[in-house]
């Protein structure tokens, strides 16, 4: 599928696999700091961890030799899923955790809570859906485009 959204997914869209990662931006790197974490089957964990790797998002790095024992390093695009986890985190103390917050994105310095909010490199500004919206870029195919030809398409609003 040519969608971002898609291979995107492909990649991390399985539940343990953004645990993983999330794990991994807590510091984690080896196979029984997740097991005992996550609580997960060690063979659903050999999985996930290998198709990690296979995507690019983690490295395999051998640890020790005998007995072999890796560990897994978050790579560059990796790292680049952080700010997907932080906004994750947000969206989800925002409107599923009736309890209260259990994790927030804190500033280093201060300590003052951070709400994040995506914002466009270039201009700075926040992208929201009346600046902002998805286009067809040069590598779309017709599906693309017709998909996202809807986006300014007039729509008419009928009564409830």
């Amino acid at each position: 599928m040519q969608c971002p959204i898609a291979r995107s997914l492909e990649r991390v869209g399985e539940w343990w696999s953004i645990l993983i990662l999330r794990d991994a931006f807590y510091g984690m790197t080896r196979f029984d700091e997740f097991q005992k974490s996550l609580d997960i089957a060690p063979s659903m964990l050999t999985r996930r961890l290998n198709a990690l790797v296979e995507s690019g998002l983690l490295e395999r790095r051998r640890y020790s030799e005998k007995p072999p024992r890796d560990e897994y390093v978050l790579t560059a695009i990796g790292r680049d899923f952080r700010p997907v986890v932080w906004s994750l985190v947000a969206w989800g103390n925002r409107h599923f955790a009736p309890e209260g917050t259990s994790v927030q994105l804190v500033d280093r310095e201060t300590g003052a809570v951070a709400d994040p909010v995506l914002v466009d490199r270039i201009s700075g500004r926040p992208i929201g859906p009346r600046d902002f919206k998805p286009a067809a870029g040069p590598a779309a195919n017709e599906r693309t485009r017709g998909r996202l030809a809807r986006v300014d398409a007039p729509r008419v609003e009928t009564a409830s």
